[in-house]
């Protein structure tokens, strides 16, 4: 048996440690950026194939303590890399360093880089090119307080990459953090889901995804472990057929998108017909100041990733965003349930709603706050004698 690590975005480690678990392999280990797990290959395909949550899957092969840069390469040589690819393949090399006697990470990268060549060229007479997008065999070593991990990358590109998402509008969340919040949300995948911001639609693709139990990952083309010389195409064809067989053929699950641009719903409606469930998601446009549940739909869950950025808009215009969706689910969305992803503080106090569950997460490098808001039946004050309440 190896040892994996699924890393995954800051507060999904508990998310990805039950789904792993729920694939039947063996969790050991547990950090704020990832879950240790124990399993032969075909275990690390079910992960790279089946992980909703992770970003990638590394094989850990080495730690060392290092102070000087030839220290760097002559642990390196301690791992036999030329059973990974062979001489005319490619790597690539991702170094980081913090609080580390070595400073330069292009240095580090490139030592280890020179101690993996030198092994092809002893053994082989040649050696592998270096090619930064998309080599056969990408190296990870991570440097924190002169102690040194490295890994190889078993994904390639990052799981968040499913393979149906051709277009977004601006500041799309990846795949991986939507499925996150879903599951952050604690969706019994039985109760309808609204999007009030869906954009190019991820959160409801992802949720539909599960809905049918869809594996995230049968629409990508390739993994980093299909370079590798030991690949195993008949084991690799038994977990995909595995994961087309647990496929429900079809959910009563409603899915619900709403957004104002009509261009950025097109790009939804592509994106959701490239994963195949198209069928279970109904777009429309819709502002937050007038947007209200579906026909039909007494109760459901909402989740929304406003926009809160400076890409997008003004702090004025955004404000009026927010007060507006503060107002909507408090007048229109009585007894449901919402989920508020912002990277804003200050325009989340604009919904003027007390926050009943909090999550501290990552968009790219924005702390994001995760909110969730109880819309029960009779919360809103009653007006006092006399007084003349408008509403809708």
């Amino acid at each position: 048996m190896a040892t994996f690590f699924a890393s995954c975005p800051t507060g999904m480690a508990d998310l990805v440690e039950t789904e792993l678990k729920q694939m039947g392999l063996k969790t050991w280990e547990k950090t704020a950026g990832g879950v240790l797990f124990e399993s032969n290959w075909a275990g690390c395909y079910k992960a790279n194939l089946n992980s909703r949550y992770a970003s990638r899957i590394l094989k850990p092969i080495l730690d060392f303590p290092a102070y000087q840069n030839e220290d760097i390469y002559h642990n390196i040589l301690k791992h036999d890399f030329t059973k990974y690819i062979k001489p005319n393949q490619t790597l690539a090399v991702d170094a980081s360093i913090k609080e580390c006697a070595i400073l330069d990470q292009r240095f580090l990268a490139m030592k280890v880089k020179d101690a993996v060549v030198d092994q092809f060229r002893d053994k082989f007479g040649s050696r592998p090119d270096v090619q930064n997008t998309d080599p056969d065999l990408r190296i990870h070593i991570r440097g924190y307080k002169n102690q040194y991990h490295v890994s190889i990358d078993t994904s390639g590109s990052s799981l968040f990459m499913r393979g149906y998402r051709h277009k977004t509008g601006e500041a799309p969340l990846k795949e991986n953090l939507a499925a996150g919040l879903i599951g952050l949300a604690e969706w019994d995948r039985k109760t309808p889901i609204v999007d009030l911001f869906c954009g190019s639609g991820t959160i409801l693709i992802e949720a539909a995804m599960m809905a049918v139990n869809m594996a995230p990952g049968l629409e990508r083309k390739k993994f980093g472990f299909m370079n590798y010389t030991d690949f195993d195409a008949d084991v690799w064809d038994q977990v995909v057929q595995e994961a087309i067989d647990n496929e429900k053929p079809e959910t009563d699950v409603k899915f619900y998108g709403y957004d104002l641009d009509k261009k950025v719903l097109q790009m939804a409606k592509d994106n959701a017909k490239n994963a195949g469930v198209l069928e279970y998601i109904e777009f429309k446009s819709m502002p937050i100041a007038t947007a209200h549940p579906p026909e039909g739909v007494e109760t459901g869950l909402i989740i929304a990733n406003p926009p809160y950025g400076a890409r997008i808009g003004d702090e004025d215009n955004l404000k009026d965003v927010y007060r507006d969706l503060g107002y909507t689910l408090k007048h229109r969305f009585m007894g449901w349930t919402a989920w508020i992803l912002s990277g804003n503080k200050e325009l989340l106090s604009e919904m003027k709603l007390k926050a009943t569950k909090k999550f501290f997460v990552f968009n790219g490098n924005i702390e994001c706050r995760f909110l969730k808001y109880e819309m029960f039946e009779g919360s809103r004050r009653k007006p006092k004698v006399g007084e003349t309440v408008i509403t809708d």
